[in-house]
């Protein structure tokens, strides 16, 4: 199963003024003043955003606290609180921000506060570092404002005296000289993980193979806001009525480096309201994902078959590319999840789509080597789409790495039993990490030598391409999520 949304995200920070780089904060007032939080007191909280404050710390409180995926909350809990699109854009903002950067907060909190920040409760910890999130990284909102509306916060919760707790550290984090110091530490990579906001043994990892320069480029891609990317779903559209509609709707459409059928967009707001999109002209997929089908690139009147199909996003992308012409089998094992697959189907009207409740080992001994080509989009570590997913560099430990791969060894070996004689296996992960890909690969075929590389075909630019056969998509090279593809033929 596919923990996380992969493929791209519905949401938009595009209505949130951010920096880049901490920013200067205006003095506090003095305490018990106006908009003051002296003693924990403040004026009751008015501001036009306080309900985006509080859905991003109910959020920060569920990830922490349960374990909860952030961007399956951030799906739902704007709504059910009728959220402003303006204060859902917040709301994104300060819940994906303070996890991404949430290694540098607890730094710069625990050296102003007297109590370690692994003792708080789990919503202080939490508040404390939504709000040094919008200390160091939004200029829009006083810090003076931004301490008496996290102190009205806590005053909701108990225990009640945390609120003078998080009176005080705010305001000590708020009234330091600018720039915040840099971290440091006795281990230089310990020292850059910090700054990076990354676990040091994924950021050692990244510098294993990159180099200290490109592994430091890396790790701060994996911290920007990812563009909102499209793919124009010909099936319904062309790319210049796409482009016109967006247009019309106030929309900045621009192709991407790769995907012919990609487009990057500037000033949508809240992506649900596009006609374009509501009506199946278009839908959201990273430009790293767009290349994944284009890795496959099936023909029509094929059989193909996406056996890790939900919810949809690659699958319907194979069904385009076939121009609806020809089969495609679309399996899950889970109902839940096939209901978003067909769903997806039926608004971006690819009727050639078969669903099927199938693991892939009971797929393939239903079907048997008939397929032309197939595509193993394999649950992974989600460890490239990092942007997207900034709590998953939190969940995730290098041990987690092996038990992936034998999974995905089984899955990949499970749906060769699907391809034909001279048909086509892709086999792809949202990660760069070699235990996913290079090592899983290389033992799939010592197991099945019948399989050899095959090189990518004509529309995969090579500047996406690690190799022939290999597509690697980088956050800092092509501005897309990393994603990792190999192409496979079976010999006839």
């Amino acid at each position: 199963m596919k923990e996380s949304r992969r493929d791209g995200e519905w949401r938009s920070t595009e209505a949130v003024n951010a920096s880049a780089r901490p920013v200067g904060v205006p003095p506090l007032p003095p305490a018990g003043g106006e908009g003051g939080a002296g003693g924990g007191g403040g004026a009751r909280s008015t501001g036009p955003h306080a309900g985006a404050r509080g859905v991003a710390l109910e959020i920060l409180v569920r990830v922490e606290g349960e374990g909860a995926y952030a961007d399956r909350l951030l799906d739902h809990v704007p709504d059910r609180r009728h959220l402003a699109v303006r204060d859902r854009a917040l709301a994104t903002e300060l819940t994906l921000g303070t996890l991404r950067w949430q290694r540098l907060l607890d730094w710069h909190l625990a050296r102003v506060s007297h109590r370690p920040l692994e003792t708080l409760d789990v919503w202080v910890r939490v508040l404390l570092r939504l709000s040094a999130y919008q200390l160091a990284f939004l200029d829009r909102v006083p810090a003076w404002a931004v301490v008496s509306e996290a102190v009205e916060l806590a005053k909701r919760r108990r225990p009640r005296g945390a609120a003078d707790l998080v009176n005080g550290v705010l305001r000590a984090l708020a009234a330091r000289p600018r720039p915040w110091p840099e971290p440091a530490a006795d281990d230089p990579t310990e020292a850059l993980a910090i700054r990076t906001s990354q676990p040091t043994w994924l950021l050692r990892r990244w510098i294993d193979r990159y180099g200290e320069v490109e592994g430091e480029t890396l790790a701060r891609a994996m911290n920007e806001r990812p563009p909102l990317t499209v793919r124009i779903n010909t099936l319904k559209a062309t790319a210049a009525q796409v482009t016109l509609a967006l247009a019309r709707a106030g929309t900045t459409a621009t192709p991407c480096r790769a995907a012919p059928d990609g487009l990057v967009l500037e000033g949508a707001g809240d992506p649900r309201a596009l006609a374009p999109l509501r009506t199946g002209w278009c839908t959201v997929q990273d430009e790293a994902a767009i290349m994944v089908g284009h890795l496959v690139a099936p023909e029509p009147g094929e059989t193909v078959a996406d056996v890790c199909a939900a919810p949809g996003t690659k699958t319907t992308h194979l069904a385009q590319l076939m121009e609806n012409r020809g089969r495609v089998l679309a399996a899950d094992p889970h109902a839940g999840r096939l209901g978003l697959l067909a769903a997806a189907c039926a608004r971006l009207g690819a009727t050639i789509v078969e669903t099927r409740r199938a693991r892939v080992d009971d797929l393939a001994r239903d079907t048997g080597p008939v397929c032309d080509r197939v595509l193993v989009d394999a649950p992974c570590s989600n460890l490239g789409v990092l942007r997207r997913n900034p709590d998953g560099k939190w969940r995730r430990r290098e041990a987690d790495l092996g038990p992936l791969a034998a999974g995905q060894l089984a899955i990949l070996e499970a749906a060769a039993g699907l391809v034909r004689p001279g048909g086509v296996l892709v086999y792809a992960t949202c990660s760069l990490e070699p235990e996913e890909n290079e090592a899983v690969v290389e033992a799939f075929r010592r197991r099945r030598p019948e399989f050899v590389g095959d090189p990518a075909p004509a529309r995969v630019p090579p500047s996406c391409l690690a190799a022939p056969a290999v597509l690697r998509m980088l956050p800092h090279r092509h501005g897309s999520d990393g994603f990792t593809g190999f192409r496979l033929r079976r010999r006839a």
